[in-house]
C-alpha cells in the first residue's frame, strides 16, 4: 500500500478506510491513496465489514436490557464480521453497577441508563469513546436531550440507544376502569387485582413509583419519605404476583394483569394483545434514556467500537427500534420507520404527561436508605 510510491502505515490506511466508509471520500480516492488498484475495485464493497473485522476476534459480550436487541441484527454482525455478540441481560442498574465494580465480567459493551453514566466515568469504570473508531456516529442527530447525559466533564463516555418511559401496562379486559395514576396502581393491587400485580425488580423505579403515590419526587432520598415508600411497598407485598423486571411473560399469559412497565415492553404487548394498554401516572414518574458505553475493563475493545458502529448505522438502528418498540433519539432513524410508530402515543405520550416526568438522579444508585428500603421490601 502506498501514498505517492510510499508506504501507506496501518495507521493511515485505516484513518482512510474510516473516511471511506463514513463517506467522507470515494471509493476511488480510497482505492488510490491506499494503493489497492483498480485490480480490487470488485472487492471494494466487501471491503469495509471484513476490515472492521480485522482484530476483534470471534465473540464481543454486551450487558443489556431484556427485549432490547434484534437476533437478526446480531446475526448481521457476525456475518460480517465473524463475531458472534454475547447477550447479557440484567434487571436492574444496581446490579450492572455491582458487577461492573467488581471487573465488569469480562463485558465489552454495556448499555446504561442516564443516571448511571457520571458515577461510572467518575469512577472510571467506563472510557471517554474514541470517535474515530466510530464513523457511524453523527452528534448532530441526537436530540440533546437525550444525549447530553453521555457526556461528562466534556469528554462523550457514552451514546443513546433509545429513550423511554415508565409507566404501568394493564389488561382492559379485567379492569373496571382505566388507570390514570400511581395511586390507582397501588389500590387496585390491594383490592380487585390482589395477586395478579407486578414491581420492578430495581429500587430506582419500585421506591420511585412509591414515592409518586404520595407526591414526592421519584428521585428522593429525604428519609421520612422514603419511610413513607417503603410502607406502602411491604403493605402491598403480600398481594403481588411477583417482584421481577422480566414480566412479559407473566402478563402474555394471563397470570398477571398490572405491571410497572418500560415504554418498549408496553408496545411489543400491545401490538401482539391489544387489552394490554399503557400509560403515564398523572402523578409523574421517569422518563430515561439509555447509553452505550464500553468498560475500561472490556477485554475486546476493537470488537466493542466494531459492534457500537454497527449498531450506530441508521438502517441498522432502524431494524433495532423496530423490533424493540422504543423511541430513538437519533433524527437519522427516524426518517427510516414508520409515521405511525413515530406518532403512537406509547412511544410518544401526549406533552402534559410528558412534563410531569423526572430523569433519575445520580444520588439514587448509591443511596445506601434505597438499597436497603428494597432488600427489606423483597424479604418481607
Amino acid at each position: 500500500m502506498t501514498r505517492d510510491d510510499k508506504p501507506v502505515s496501518r495507521q493511515e490506511f485505516m484513518a482512510e478506510l474510516r473516511r471511506y466508509q463514513k463517506g467522507s471520500v470515494s471509493r476511488r480516492h480510497f482505492l488510490a491513496v491506499t494503493g489497492l488498484g483498480v485490480a480490487t475495485a470488485a472487492l471494494a464493497s466487501a471491503m469495509p465489514a471484513r476490515l472492521w473485522a480485522a482484530g476483534i476476534g470471534d465473540q464481543v459480550s454486551m450487558a443489556t436490557w431484556p427485549n432490547y436487541d434484534d437476533p437478526d441484527n446480531l446475526a448481521l454482525f457476525q456475518k460480517q464480521t465473524g463475531a458472534a455478540v454475547q447477550v447479557n441481560v440484567f434487571g436492574s442498574n444496581e446490579e450492572m453497577f455491582a458487577k461492573l465494580q467488581a471487573g465488569g465480567a469480562g463485558w465489552d459493551v454495556v448499555v446504561a441508563t442516564n443516571y448511571t453514566i457520571s458515577t461510572y466515568a467518575g469512577q472510571k469504570m467506563i472510557e471517554p469513546l474514541d470517535l474515530s473508531k466510530l464513523p457511524n456516529h453523527d452528534a448532530a442527530s441526537f436530540d440533546p436531550r437525550f444525549a447530553d447525559p453521555g457526556t461528562v466533564d466534556g469528554k462523550l463516555y457514552a451514546i443513546p440507544k433509545l429513550w423511554g418511559t415508565t409507566g404501568m401496562a394493564w389488561d382492559s379486559s379485567k379492569a373496571k376502569q382505566p388507570f390514570t395514576s400511581w395511586k390507582d396502581f397501588f389500590d387496585v393491587t390491594k383490592a380487585d387485582f390482589s395477586g395478579r400485580t407486578i414491581i420492578h425488580d430495581y429500587q430506582l423505579t419500585a421506591i420511585g413509583n412509591a414515592l409518586k403515590y404520595f407526591g414526592h419526587s421519584f428521585n428522593s432520598v429525604d428519609p421520612a419519605e422514603l419511610a413513607e415508600a417503603e410502607k406502602l411497598l411491604i403493605e402491598i407485598k403480600p398481594h403481588l404476583f411477583a417482584i421481577t423486571s422480566d414480566y412479559q411473560p407473566s402478563m402474555r399469559n394471563g397470570d398477571a394483569w398490572l405491571t410497572m412497565c418500560w415504554t418498549g415492553d408496553a408496545k411489543q404487548m400491545n401490538r401482539d394483545l391489544p387489552e394490554i394498554q399503557y400509560t403515564l401516572g398523572k402523578e409523574g414518574g421517569e422518563i430515561w434514556s439509555d447509553f452505550y458505553t464500553i468498560p475500561t475493563s472490556a477485554p475486546n475493545r476493537e470488537g466493542a467500537y466494531a459492534l457500537l458502529n454497527f449498531l450506530l448505522d441508521p438502517e441498522v438502528n432502524a431494524r433495532e427500534a423496530l423490533f424493540h418498540g422504543y423511541p430513538v433519539p437519533d433524527k437519522r432513524v427516524d426518517a427510516l420507520i414508520p409515521a405511525e410508530m413515530l406518532n403512537d402515543p406509547i412511544l410518544h405520550p401526549a406533552a402534559e404527561l410528558l412534563s410531569a416526568l423526572e430523569f433519575g438522579a445520580a444520588v439514587t444508585l448509591t443511596d445506601p436508605n434505597r438499597a436497603e428500603i428494597m432488600a427489606r421490601f423483597k424479604a418481607a
